[in-house]
């Protein structure tokens, strides 16, 4: 086969839909108009509109306008995912060469992957993930829980709709499997499947391999959706993303590390004396806390220095490959001049002057962190084809630890955090309880109760087609609950933030506001 008929095959394998369609006129002005499409069905849906309801980590009700939403954090991942695209897209050398035979770089699909990558996240940021993850296990049953990239791509691929077809957005092969951050199954990691590889897990995978994967990228329901995706790219190994999908997860690095730190440093946060005396601290005791063993360590966190001494030693352990001591002191040292003794040391206050500062921050680094972008044509299996610079990963390591250690840990923030997850639960207990009311089942929202139905129709299709996907019982009362609580998830994970609250104090009692907390649902 020539190289040219090679490519044709490719590009061919790349624009594939599940459902063949013939674009309008307008519609094929552009070389590559079905990545375009793609992007534009994403953009255009009420999921994507959403996500200007939906927490990044503090609710703006809570924290001010100027908060990142998921929607607002979307779009700038898409943002600098598209900077990077454009850069190797356009090299002419030996990476954009690698690039091309791993199956391309086409920043009109990266775009699109990027916008599409929070869709599947729930009410109330990370912590909503966490707790509907559990809820779906344990109290309705399903194996496989909750995952918002699983929940994404399971909008793409069938809870969303268009005009080209009834469930999904019916988008190429290069667009879903560019959304596949982590490109497997949580059963496809349980012990007794996979214990052959000596450089470790992939990240995501996680230590507790008894109960699966802690990350994926698809329920069983959806993984002939997925399969489908990945053969469009032959020279793409089992377990690692496409070139497009690692650049949006490094661009989702980039703006969650920045970003957040952004946010925090806006609603009076991050305090300066916290955050230096933890980086000072590190840098001048460094010798010494690496004498310490590790429980007195883990005994005294709250000391300055030691808990950043425990990720020094964390990163060792999981990432041997990558590590560098020098690189990581060097990255505390960058942290500590361009955070802690430059953005911090002025509080913000509103003015132009403190919005020029944020932005010179902001800008400085991420054009940085985008020029360090390395291309592997045989990674590491904890890395991607496409990654940061060993000194730019790390730090990305030290930026996540300080919006960690001084934001996420937080008392003030986990109180508020115990709340919310008490609304998810008053949301799953009451749909349950509500469908298994026989005299009552029937006046469900519509909406919940189609998904039920989709969901259900979707686990019997497995039955046929694929019964060693499904672990457990398979008997018709067994499909039933299954399809009942998949519904009720991918129900409650379609709501915003206030809708979560409003539905919550309706169905639980505690509301008077019978037309206002009902709209919508």
């Amino acid at each position: 086969m020539s190289t040219e008929d090679a490519s044709n095959n490719t590009s061919a394998a790349r624009t594939r839909r599940r459902i063949p369609e013939v674009l309008d006129a307008i519609e094929r002005v552009e070389p590559q108009p079905d990545f375009r499409v793609d992007l534009e069905r994403i953009r255009f849906s009420p999921y994507f509109s959403r996500l200007s309801a939906v927490t990044q980590v503090i609710s703006q009700a809570g924290a001010g306008p100027v908060i990142h939403n998921r929607l607002t954090h979307s779009v700038k991942v898409t943002a600098v995912a598209r900077s990077i695209a454009v850069m190797l897209e356009q090299d002419e050398g030996e990476t954009g060469t690698l690039v091309r035979e791993l199956g391309g770089c086409d920043p009109v699909v990266v775009q699109a992957a990027a916008s599409a990558h929070d869709l599947g996240h729930p009410p109330f940021g990370h912590l909503g993930e966490q707790v509907l993850d559990r809820l779906a296990r344990e109290r309705l049953g399903l194996s496989e829980g909750f995952e918002g990239n699983a929940q994404t791509f399971r909008i793409l691929t069938e809870l969303d709709a268009c005009d080209a077809t009834e469930q999904g957005l019916n988008l190429t092969a290069a667009v879903r499997a560019a959304v596949l951050k982590y490109p497997w199954l949580r059963a496809d990691w349980r012990s007794r499947v996979r214990t052959d590889l000596p450089d470790g897990m992939p990240r995501g995978v996680g230590s507790q391999r008894d109960g699966g994967a802690d990350k994926f990228s698809a329920y069983t329901l959806d993984a002939h959706e997925l399969n489908e995706a990945r053969e469009a790219f032959p020279s793409i190994s089992t377990w690692q993303q496409t070139v497009e999908c690692s650049v949006m997860d490094i661009a989702d690095d980039i703006a969650y590390s920045i970003h957040d730190l952004d946010d925090f440093y806006r609603a009076g946060v991050l305090q300066q004396a916290s955050v230096s005396a933890e980086l000072r601290s590190w840098l001048r005791d460094q010798a010494q806390l690496s004498a310490i063993d590790e429980p007195a360590l883990e005994a005294s966190a709250r000391v300055p220095g030691h808990a950043l001494e425990l990720v020094r030693r964390r990163i060792h352990r999981r990432d041997a490959w990558n590590a560098s001591d020098e690189a990581f002191r060097a990255a505390v040292q960058r942290v500590s001049n361009d955070l802690g003794d430059g953005l911090l040391s002025v509080p913000f206050d509103g003015s132009i002057g403190a919005e020029r500062a944020i932005s010179s921050f902001t800008r400085s680094w991420i054009n940085r962190l985008q020029r360090s972008i390395v291309v592997d044509r045989d990674p590491h299996i904890r890395s991607a084809h496409v990654r940061l610079g060993q000194q730019a990963w790390h730090d990305v390591v030290v930026l996540k630890f300080v919006h960690t250690r001084f934001v996420l840990e937080r008392p003030d923030l986990a109180t508020y955090q115990r709340g919310q997850g008490r609304v998810l639960e008053t949301l799953v207990d009451g749909f349950s309880a509500w469908l298994a009311d026989e005299d009552d089942a029937a006046r469900a929202p519509r909406r919940l109760v189609e998904l039920i139905q989709v969901a259900t129709a979707g686990y019997g299709r497995l039955r046929r087609e694929s019964p060693e996907l499904l672990h457990g019982r398979t008997d018709d009362e067994s499909i039933v609950q299954r399809g009942r609580g998949r519904g009720i998830v991918d129900y409650i994970a379609s709501l915003t933030d206030s809708q979560a609250m409003n539905v919550a104090a309706v169905i639980s009692g505690s509301s008077e506001h019978l037309w206002e907390g009902g709209t919508g649902l």
